[in-house]
């Protein structure tokens, strides 16, 4: 939306409401349809509901264990819309690509049994990538690349185990490349073959880089995981990037922060530590510029010059990216139970779901 985002009143209306089962996935929409993942009796579904009105259109089941470890378990990865597909990943390695439309099955693969990949140790959770015709996957050490109208298995990187983030794209020499965020390191490879182009080692003591790295400017990365910190790396052809500087001032433990004005927001802190905080980050030194508690392990998402920012409690609070204070707009409680799973704003609409399968669908106008 080009205008500022805000609600009249002091709960914003909600428009349905849906339950889906039990897990993390995202809600993805896309011409009038609204895509996400649950997980009920050891089954994960797959579903599509109209956008607007919340109607059930279709759903789509396989077998799939809740994994639950630490927490309540359940898919991780949100499906990915491609024109008329629809892409999704398990935690186990199952991928499926579905008729956006009807639910039907185009085709699917097992890629642990495949591949003989070693899973993470929560299962699969970046969700795919589509670049040109190639489905990119962070499956394997360094990725997997498939053909995304076959399922041909075009490139693959190894069995070494994957990160939890979702590939993010960039060029490098006019190259198509993806940043691949995996269990041990920061790794750029070629989008046509899978070669590698650079790689920086980011060793947590549970391997657990989930968080997107962020590209700012064009050539640099800004990566983040709690334990371990963030840095600003800038990218050089061919070679190691250069650290521009690193700190532990911003440990983003499964939702990454947002870079708007200058600077990075996001919440600094994992499921151990029990102070949690909401932080502003200047991006071109890593000092702090403010730090905000009260949201716990939440997450966020913006829009114009907004943040969306859902606690873990089910708080959601409209804020200015302000580089230079917490400057709250709204605020209202829209959820309840566990909230790790970010808000998405789509056609002035905010879909937002819980850990229980929970999905709610509000206006903001």
């Amino acid at each position: 939306s080009t205008e500022q985002i805000t609600w009249s009143s002091a709960q914003p209306a909600n428009l349905w409401k849906a339950e889906v089962g039990i897990g993390f996935s995202a809600v993805s929409v896309a011409d009038g349809r609204a895509f996400t993942i649950g997980n009920k009796d050891s089954t994960d579904t797959v579903y599509c509901f109209d956008a607007v009105t919340g109607k059930e259109l279709w759903k789509y089941s396989y077998a799939c264990p809740i994994d639950a470890k630490y927490y309540e378990g359940g898919p991780g990865s949100t499906p990915t819309v491609d024109g008329a597909q629809v892409f999704t990943l398990s935690k186990r390695g199952q991928l499926f690509c579905l008729d956006a439309a009807t639910g039907k099955k185009n085709w699917e693969k097992n890629l642990m049994e495949e591949l003989g990949v070693k899973k993470p140790e929560w299962g699969f959770a970046g969700s795919p990538l589509v670049q040109g015709n190639l489905l990119l996957l962070n499956l394997g050490e360094a990725g997997t690349a498939l053909n995304k109208t076959t399922g041909k298995i075009e490139w693959s990187s190894g069995k070494d185990a994957a990160g939890y983030a979702t590939p993010v794209p960039y060029k490098m020499s006019k190259e198509p490349c993806v940043a691949i965020f995996s269990g041990k390191a920061l790794v750029g490879v070629r989008v046509q073959d899978g070669k590698e182009q650079w790689r920086y080692p980011w060793i947590e003591r549970w391997s657990i880089n989930a968080a997107e790295p962020i590209l700012v400017d064009g050539n640099k990365w800004f990566i983040s995981t709690f334990g371990k910190g963030c840095a600003l790396l800038e990218m050089q052809a061919r070679s190691a990037p250069k650290v521009l500087w690193e700190n532990k001032y911003m440990g983003n433990h499964f939702n990454g922060c947002l870079y708007l004005n200058g600077c990075f927001f996001g919440i600094h802190g994992n499921t151990d530590q029990p102070e949690k905080e909401f932080r502003c980050l200047d991006a071109k030194t890593g000092a702090i510029r403010w730090q905000q508690k009260g949201f716990g392990l939440g997450s966020l998402s913006g829009a114009k010059n907004t943040l969306l920012i859902l606690s873990d409690r089910g708080e959601l609070t409209l804020a200015a990216a302000n580089p230079e204070k917490f400057d709250r707009l709204a605020q209202a409680q829209v959820l309840g139970g566990k909230c790790w799973t970010v808000p998405v704003l789509a056609n002035g609409r905010i879909y937002l779901r819980n850990a229980q399968g929970t999905v709610v669908c509000l206006a903001w106008k």
